[in-house]
């Protein structure tokens, strides 16, 4: 049985988006200059890696976006780089800063809160490189590349 409505049709651009405002949105602060000094002070990282970090999170979320308006290879390969380039970055803020406490509630000790919540988005991005755009493709079409046959 298949479900060729609206509706489902289109629910992949639930995950997109919320995926994708988080990491543009993070993406994006880093480059004020006030919280990319921030952010160098805050963890053992370089200045040059919090700028990598940034263009992996802002970039990762546009293609991430740009991969559900198509139905081709092309847009299928956007989702799982877009997503790929987000999985390191939550890595790092999980052992880096949210490591020890599973609670995303701020705690004495993790001013910051636990790795809760980077581990679910950690775990979407890996769903999302993983698949692609299968959701996304129309029903009764050919499955957009050999790895979503199975």
């Amino acid at each position: 049985m298949t479900n060729n409505n609206i509706f489902s049709k289109n629910a992949h651009w639930l995950i997109r988006i919320a995926i994708a405002s988080v990491f543009f949105y993070h993406g994006m602060l880093k480059f004020s200059d006030l919280d990319l000094d921030l952010f160098t002070q805050m963890l053992p990282i370089s200045y040059t890696q919090v700028v990598l970090v940034a263009i992996a999170q802002v970039t990762g979320s546009i293609l991430v976006l740009l991969g559900g308006f198509g139905r081709d290879g092309l847009a299928d390969l956007s989702t799982r780089i877009g997503a790929l380039m987000n999985v390191p970055v939550m890595i790092g803020a999980i052992v880096l800063v949210h490591w020890g406490r599973w609670s995303f509630v701020p705690a004495e000790g993790y001013p910051m809160g636990g790795m809760e919540f980077q581990v679910v988005l950690a775990l979407v991005m890996i769903y999302l490189a993983l698949t692609g755009n299968q959701g996304v493709s129309s029903v009764g079409s050919r499955p957009l590349n050999r790895l979503n046959q199975f």
